[in-house]
């Protein structure tokens, strides 16, 4: 034994033996969730026992399929050893949270910055990346590959893919319809192969990412937006968009305990029924304001037109994004825009700058607009998982034990959910300050706030954490969101009564961008009626 291992680090390998011996560590060491998946849907039993022992065979077999017609050559060895690190990582997120390593969620990590990225590494990542990752890829790095001439490497090749493709086909062949059925009918689980679908999703993602760089002008919208003549009062509304905040923590909603202390006792609406657009940040910001809704909405396409802002800054509105997230996700390019997730910038920050200090420079902005409507947009840090702990000074931390890990499988659910109910109780202070400093400007103005989550999480029902399941397979608990409305004291009683009737009917984000253009009493070719929540409340010709 002693002397073969000596042969394999003195003489080396073939590129074909390399690729073999990498396709087997990542097939059998990242892919637990991708088995224990199927295996929790067909079982092992004497009727299917050979068809999921060729599982691993078939997924091997497309691996080399898809690695075998680029690692050659000097390229072997980087590329294996990156793919090592891509399945580490990979198997981490999908064994920890049952996340899919799709195209959105790729985005979501290129768009995350550097305190969010802080978030997510615990000694078990760590661990993944040192065992499934480091350690492989230092094997491959320490054996050298032997080299026989292009025209064997490539015969050898050839052969390879080949016994692959043969592989694939007698398996579908010989399954008796398995395979034709697990490919029809099991979308999701297909997702958790690895690396096979994150490089698809890297593929997918960087083929949109080169698609939206193309994009060299930006198609307006509303062109003819303008302030109804019928106007009476000049308008002060601030938009609220929350992070990862589930509907159903919402006592407001019926949550058993008491999370909304303070807005319980302002006349506010909670939606009970809002969903979101998509189930990650960076797909749900964009599509809120976009004029597209859900159903047509792409990340891409978002990025071609004008939005919400743009149409209300035309018609004559001061418009300003406050932002405690990563970003605006591309919303607010063409409007002013702060970063509030810096001491520098923000004065209330201990563990992490806090969501209530983008209020703390506000009323002098809305002092220095002396003519027209405002609208005010507040990205919130909210719930932002795993670390829910970081979301909340230590004073709201009335519901305990509460997790203090952002390594969420070092806690018990109740832990986990204490965490994040404690980030909720925050948000409800935090909305209640902004009622507080709208009431302070009633007498100028007409005010109101809009809060909405981006998407919802899961909190471990079913073994699921965190958010960015494919939307039509997302738990209800990934789009179902609060939304809630408070109105200041110019809109009259029939109004607020028009919103309330409301409050229990099917919504959504695509409800935001006309309830804007309503509040504001804008008017323009591009505002569906259907879709304002107020529109009930909208006189004729506006």
């Amino acid at each position: 034994m002693k002397a073969f291992w000596q042969r394999i680090f003195l003489g080396g390998v073939t590129s074909n033996s390399m690729l073999l011996l990498a396709i087997v560590i990542m097939v059998v060491a990242g892919n637990r969730s991708y088995f224990g998946q199927i295996l929790a849907v067909y079982g092992f039993g004497s009727t299917n026992g050979l068809v999921m022992a060729s599982l691993p065979l078939t997924l091997g077999a497309a691996t080399a399929l898809m690695l075998g017609l680029v690692v050659f050559g000097r390229l072997t060895k980087p590329i294996l050893v990156t793919m090592l690190l891509i399945t580490a990582v990979s198997a981490y997120f999908m064994d920890s949270f049952s996340t899919i390593i799709n195209d959105e969620m790729l985005l979501n990590v290129a768009q995350t910055n550097i305190g969010e990225a802080a978030d997510l590494i615990n000694l078990r990542l760590i661990a993944y990346v040192c065992i499934l990752g480091l350690l492989p890829a230092a094997i491959v790095i320490m054996i050298p590959v032997r080299w026989r001439g292009w025209r064997r490497e490539i015969l050898a090749r050839i052969v390879l893919i080949a016994i692959s493709v043969g592989i694939l086909v007698g398996s579908v062949l010989g399954s008796n319809g398995f395979y034709a059925s697990f490919v029809r009918e099991h979308k999701v689980i297909r997702s958790y192969a690895n690396p096979t679908y994150p490089v698809y999703s890297a593929i997918k993602f960087a083929s949109a990412q080169l698609s939206a760089g193309a994009v060299a002008t930006v198609t307006p919208l509303g062109a003819d937006a303008r302030r109804a003549a019928t106007a009476t009062h000049r308008k002060l509304i601030i938009v609220v968009v929350g992070e990862t905040a589930r509907s159903d923590r919402f006592s407001l909603n019926g949550y058993q305990r008491e999370t909304n202390p303070r807005l319980s006792k302002e006349k506010v609406i909670s939606f009970t029924e809002f969903t979101s657009c998509g189930t990650s940040t960076a797909s749900s910001v964009p599509c809120m304001f976009s004029r597209l809704g859900r159903e047509a909405f792409s990340i891409s396409a978002a990025a071609k037109q004008e939005n919400v802002l743009d149409v209300i800054q035309r018609a004559g509105a001061h418009v300003l994004w406050l932002d405690n997230n990563s970003d605006s996700k591309g919303v607010a390019l063409r409007v002013p825009y702060e970063n509030y997730r810096e001491a520098a910038k923000n004065p209330v920050c201990d563990e992490e700058c806090r969501d209530v200090g983008m209020l703390a420079n506000l009323q002098k902005f809305i002092d220095g607009q002396a003519t027209g409507d405002i609208v005010v947009v507040l990205h919130q840090m909210g719930n932002h998982g795993p670390a829910y702990f970081k979301r909340y000074p230590k004073e709201f931390e009335r519901f305990t034990p509460a997790c203090q890990n952002n390594d969420l499988s070092q806690c018990s659910i109740p832990e986990i959910n204490n965490a994040y109910d404690n980030a909720i109780l925050y948000t409800d202070h935090f909305l209640a300050e902004i009622i507080a400093l709208l009431k302070k400007n009633d007498a100028r103005f007409a005010t109101g706030m809009f809060y909405m989550s981006d998407h919802g999480e899961s909190l471990g029902e079913d073994g699921v954490f965190l958010h960015g399941l494919p939307y039509f397979i997302a738990p209800r608990a990934q789009i179902l969101v609060p939304a809630v409305m408070w109105l200041g004291a110019k809109f009259s009683p029939a109004q607020r009564q028009a919103v309330t009737e409301k409050q229990d009917v099917p919504l959504s984000h695509d409800n935001l961008f006309d309830t804007l253009l309503g509040l504001l009493d804008i008017e323009t070719a591009v505002y569906q009626p259907e879709l304002d929540i107020l529109r009930a409340t909208r006189k004729p010709g506006r």
